[in-house]
């Protein structure tokens, strides 16, 4: 209920609410306790996968008093900036907040891109709203822009760290001779030392 901060439980007819969504329609009638109240939907909840109704949010509200509520935005024709310029639309905004009596809240606004060009944008207060609607969200707040789109940039690599990797890799090659070099050296002289042992011990035996 409008006037009351208490919540009601209750159960719905799946097929029932499949319709009362379909319907767009901003305000319905539920009876509760016997009594026929006006409500609105605050939220849906659906399941991740299949995509079933699994809880619904349901305010009440009075006919005469007016309420804060937000509506969606709808993009609606070819935008220039995009067409001509190369650009990319930017919503960072999906929803309006307004405040109006329940019997006039609309089911979304219209948002007209086809003029913008790149770098322009559209800002809350842009909008046009009926009388009978008062706009809450921040008249500064963007709507809409149209900017460059996102290029991937490789990194590049500097001839110097090109140059410093070579002279590296040609290092490592140079050393692992060296090594080799040294080590046939060494077995060089094992065997000298070898054959001279062998020549001596010949030369006693005589």
């Amino acid at each position: 209920s409008h006037d009351s901060k208490e919540s009601i439980l209750f159960k719905m007819n799946l097929s029932e609410l499949r319709e009362a969504i379909k319907s767009g329609a901003q305000i319905f009638k539920v009876s509760v306790g016997g009594e026929l109240r006006d409500v609105i939907f605050k939220s849906v909840q659906y399941h991740p996968v299949k995509e079933n109704v699994q809880h619904i949010d349901l305010y009440g509200v009075d006919m005469n008093v007016a309420i804060n509520i937000k509506v969606p935005l709808v993009i609606i024709g070819e935008c220039i900036g995009v067409k001509e310029d190369g650009g990319v639309i930017n919503t960072p905004l999906t929803e309006l907040e307004i405040s109006c009596l329940p019997l006039d809240i609309p089911q979304s606004f219209e948002v007209d891109v086809t003029d913008l060009h790149l770098g322009d944008s559209l800002q809350a207060e842009h909008l046009t709203l009926d009388d009978t609607l008062t706009l809450v969200t921040n008249p500064d707040t963007t709507i809409v822009s149209v900017t460059h789109a996102a290029l991937e940039i490789e990194p590049e690599v500097e001839e110097d760290e090109l140059e410093e990797g070579m002279e590296g890799e040609e290092g490592a090659e140079g050393e692992e001779g060296t090594e080799g070099k040294e080590s046939d050296a060494e077995e060089g002289t094992r065997d000298d030392k070898a054959d001279k042992k062998d020549d001596s011990d010949s030369g006693d035996s005589k």
